[in-house]
Parts: structure tokens; C-alpha cells; sequence
């Protein structure tokens, strides 16, 4: 096993896998994947030889296993801090936290009504009441980010930072299920279809041959 290991869900369907993937690949490191296919007979048998949680991602690193995606990012942000994975300056650092960490801790209804299908292109669903919240709370904060931020550059707090690993998942789900959004809003979902780890993300998503029905 190399130095660092991610282990991650599909592709496709693993939002949270997707958020410590961005920030380790922020780093530069080197490291190696382990992909666990989810919702089929053996997943809870192959994540228990890695997860105490059974549940993605989970980052090795030698004897170390941190099985939480904000502790995940914590730690590389703590361990390479050349890659700048938090702002410099405190009152943006602390800003890109409340970001991240609501992400972290909400916005429920949506990932029960939206779940994350990177292939998939569907109409946009009639949500209800709660989910319409959920976005309308996320939009506030895109739009309150790139208005403070825009000058520092095109991600949330201008450089990229755990808060974009973070909500990066929104923008598949936004597009998946065709959600109208305000034009900053629209344009940062730009930043990030165009980020190149992104993408190869979603072209290693689109190659990948498992299928949950209801994700």
C-alpha cells in the first residue's frame, strides 16, 4: 500500500468521496484509490477491511485512518500547507469553514431529493418546500462568496480551498437535475465543471460500469 491511500465509493454516486479526492489532489501528493462499489451485496464486507464507520472516504496515511471527510481535509490542509487548502488571512479562513462546515452538517432534503448521479440528465423535479430552501440557502451563499471574493479569483473564496471540495458536489447536482440558477451562481458552476480535477472526476464517472437504481 503506498503512503497515502483514499478509499472511495462510485464515482458517479459519492459525493463525499468526491470532496476529500478534490482536496487530496490539491496537494500534489501522490497516493493510491481504492474504489468500493456501493449498494451491492459485499460493500459492507469490503468497506469493514478499511472504514470503522463502513461508510467513504477514508484516508490512510502509514499508520493513521481518518474516516470523516472534513477531518479528512483538516488533516491535508494541517499536512501540506503549501497547497493553501484554507485561505491565508483569518476572516477568509473562517468564512471558507462556515462554508464548508454547513455543507458538512446540512442541506438534507436536498441530498435525499437530488441525490448526486453525475451521468444522468434528468427534468427538473417538483421539490418540495424544503429542498427549494435548501437551494435557495445555498445560492446565498455562492452569491454572498463570489461578491466578497471575485477579486481573488473564480472559486468560492477566489483561490480554490476546501470550501469549493465541499460544495463541488452541488454543482453535479445542480446540473443533473437542471436547477435554475442566478448568474453568479451559474458561473461558478462554470469554475468547477472546468476545474481540471474535476473533470477527470466526471470522465472516470462516466467510464464506470456500476448502477444503483435509486441512488
Amino acid at each position: 500500500m503506498a503512503n497515502w491511500c483514499l478509499i472511495i465509493g462510485n464515482r458517479n454516486y459519492s459525493s463525499w468521496s468526491l470532496r476529500a479526492w478534490l482536496a487530496l489532489e490539491a496537494t500534489g501528493v501522490d497516493f493510491e484509490e481504492v474504489v468500493i462499489p456501493l449498494d451491492r451485496p459485499d460493500t459492507a464486507e469490503k468497506l469493514r477491511q478499511w472504514s470503522p464507520s463502513l461508510r467513504v472516504p477514508v484516508l490512510q496515511h502509514g499508520d493513521l485512518t481518518i474516516w470523516d471527510s472534513l477531518a479528512i481535509s483538516e488533516y491535508l490542509a494541517d499536512t501540506f500547507p503549501a497547497a493553501k487548502l484554507w485561505p491565508q488571512d483569518a476572516e477568509a479562513r473562517a468564512i471558507a469553514r462556515c462554508l464548508a462546515a454547513e455543507m458538512h452538517s446540512g442541506f438534507a432534503d436536498l441530498r435525499e431529493e437530488l441525490p448526486m448521479d453525475m451521468r444522468a440528465r434528468r427534468e427538473r423535479p417538483a421539490m418540495r418546500a424544503a429542498t427549494k430552501r435548501d437551494i435557495a440557502r445555498i445560492v446565498e451563499l455562492w452569491e454572498g462568496a463570489r461578491a466578497q471574493y471575485a477579486s481573488r479569483g473564480p472559486f468560492l473564496m477566489g483561490e480554490f480551498s476546501i470550501a469549493d471540495a465541499f460544495h463541488a458536489p452541488l454543482v453535479s447536482r445542480f446540473l443533473t437535475y437542471d436547477i435554475d440558477l442566478p448568474k453568479a451562481s451559474e458561473a461558478y458552476c462554470d469554475t468547477i465543471t472546468d476545474y481540471p480535477p474535476f473533470a477527470e472526476w466526471y470522465r472516470l464517472a462516466k467510464q464506470e460500469k456500476w448502477v444503483i437504481a435509486e441512488p
